[in-house]
């Protein structure tokens, strides 16, 4: 990051258990969760949801974004099913992904442009990009 890189945002939480029956509270209480181990019977979420949610939701702004660079509006039932997978590879964990984008109405190739562009703008993407394995798909 620049010097001349310019504060947005800070998301500030206090965890605590872990994913195994921990909590996740942020610094303004609007976040206060329970965590759970993925697929487990506990209550509550795991990591992986949220994730899932956070990148979803991020993307679904770089797409509105690109799409009023091209001076489109998005569909109105735009929608994205994020999927994270917690896999064991090599002795170790890792993450893959999946983006399935739905842009209703539009012609593809416009979608799949906007699709690209977010994909490239995103902060989410940019962080996983190289690091793990992710496919963004028009569906």
């Amino acid at each position: 990051m620049t010097q001349a890189a310019k504060l947005v945002y800070t998301g500030r939480t206090h965890t605590s258990g872990g994913r195994h029956d921990g909590t996740s509270r942020s610094s303004d209480g609007r976040l206060d969760v329970k965590l759970s181990p993925p697929g487990g019977a506990g209550i509550g979420t795991n990591p992986e949801q949220l994730f899932a949610a956070g990148w979803s939701a991020c993307f679904e702004g770089a797409m509105e974004k690109a799409a009023r660079n091209r001076k489109i509006d998005l569909p109105r039932k735009t929608a994205i099913d994020a999927e994270i997978d917690l896999v064991l590879d090599d002795g170790g964990y890792a993450l893959r992904a999946r983006l399935n984008v739905s842009l209703p109405g539009l012609d593809p190739e416009i979608a799949r442009g906007i699709i690209d562009d977010a994909h490239q703008t995103c902060p989410y993407s940019k962080a996983v990009r190289s690091n793990i394995d992710v496919t963004v798909a028009l569906i």
